[in-house]
């Protein structure tokens, strides 16, 4: 009964109620031209009642020429609608959502149906194209019947982003691994000799350095290391909108985030993104930019999300913040600290109002972008300490 009642439209059910309504009032009071009127809304819902009946049996397919575009860009959708049975329908209608739009086509006849049209983009996102749905009904609008075919599409609209240079050089360079302070005996990064003590392996003893030493109660000399680590960006992108005066700063931020991983990708250095709540870790070019494009206001405050960054990354190298122009130094100072203290912490400020800076400190380099253009000179600046 409810499946019968959900296909009569609002307009469907006060025309057959009002019509009931109309028919005993006219017969009560014996006014034919009420009756007249009920009968002529009784029979017009009957017939549209014989409109909705039976089922089309077809298969319907959506295809998207590109599943991933750059903002500005546009891709087409294809609909190929084929009849499954040999019985004969009547003429439908076919809806296909995208996004805030719908594409509506008519299906008349047996023959199979192509259609294709274009979906342009303006702004980062995800347009969900479809579910596909055919819908029967009446010229009126009394009945409504519909039957989802196919499962939604995702279109994904990646942000703009601005070439950067290899990360082997400028403020993040971070390239195959970086040389750390820790002391180790097995490593790539020689550091020093030092005398042999008990306990060394015995397959870093430096033979010639020992031969030549000249004192008689002189020791073995053993090649000493440093530390080396594979390069692990953690880009985290803030997305209170507390933190941003303007929606646009926010976009400019995500742009910004989306260059550095984009570059990152390239350089074959692992990276973690947590763009406003948003999370892809070590995943390719495409699944990086795939989180920003579904990044979005929340109510997830920059030191949660630097917490959740610090969680997902737990060998991250390089940790690197984009916010806005409101946050406050010791704000950003705090949501530094979940990272680990010998993790070189940069923090990207989005600003149109102020000048491009660069300003080094021992907690945090916190660089002020202007515009997404001042990007590649900024990070060229210098190197985090």
């Amino acid at each position: 009964m409810r499946a019968l009642i959900a296909v009569v439209t609002p307009l469907g059910r006060l025309i057959a109620v009002c019509s009931v309504l109309v028919w005993v009032l006219g017969a009560l009071l014996g006014w034919v031209e009420m009756v007249l009127i009920a009968v002529t809304g009784l029979v017009t819902f009957a017939l549209s009642c014989l409109l909705t009946i039976g089922t089309a049996a077809v298969r319907v397919q959506v295809s998207l020429s590109k599943r991933r575009v750059v903002a500005g860009g546009s891709s087409s959708c294809r609909v190929q609608v084929e009849q499954a049975g040999r019985n004969r329908f009547l003429p439908y209608a076919l809806e296909v959502p995208v996004g805030t739009g719908v594409e509506t086509f008519d299906v008349i006849g047996k023959q199979g149906h192509d259609h294709t049209f274009p979906i342009t983009t303006e702004r980062r996102g995800v347009i969900v194209v479809g579910p596909a749905t055919t819908v029967r009904g009446d010229p009126l609008g009394l009945l409504r019947r519909t039957v989802v075919l196919r499962e939604p599409e995702e279109l994904f609209v990646h942000p703009v982003t601005t070439a950067l240079r290899s990360f082997g050089t400028g403020l993040l360079r971070d390239l195959e691994g970086r040389t750390t302070n820790d002391m180790s005996m097995s490593d790539l990064a020689f550091h020093a000799l030092r005398e042999y003590a008990p306990g060394d392996d015995r397959r870093y003893i430096h033979w010639r350095s020992s031969a030549k030493a000249s004192t008689v109660d002189s020791k073995f000399l053993v090649r000493q290391f440093l530390d080396t680590r594979r390069a692990h960006f953690a880009i985290v992108v803030d997305g209170s909108p507390v933190a941003f005066p303007d929606a646009e700063d926010f976009e400019i931020a995500v742009s910004a985030g989306a260059s550095i991983a984009v570059r990152a990708a390239l350089d074959d250095i692992d990276t973690t993104v947590v763009a406003a709540g948003q999370v892809a870790h070590k995943q390719g070019k495409h699944r990086l930019l795939d989180s920003f494009s579904r990044a979005s206001f929340g109510p997830v405050a920059l030191p949660e999300l630097t917490a959740r960054a610090a969680g997902v990354s737990s060998g991250a190298t390089l940790a690197i913040l984009i916010t806005g122009a409101v946050p406050s130094f010791s704000d950003l100072r705090r949501a530094a600290a979940a990272f680990a203290p010998e993790v070189p912490k940069v923090v990207l400020r989005v600003d149109p109002s102020a000048a491009t800076a660069l300003k080094p400190s021992t907690a945090l380099t916190v660089l002020t972008l202007r515009q997404l253009s001042d990007l590649p000179a900024l990070l060229a600046g210098g190197a985090p300490r």
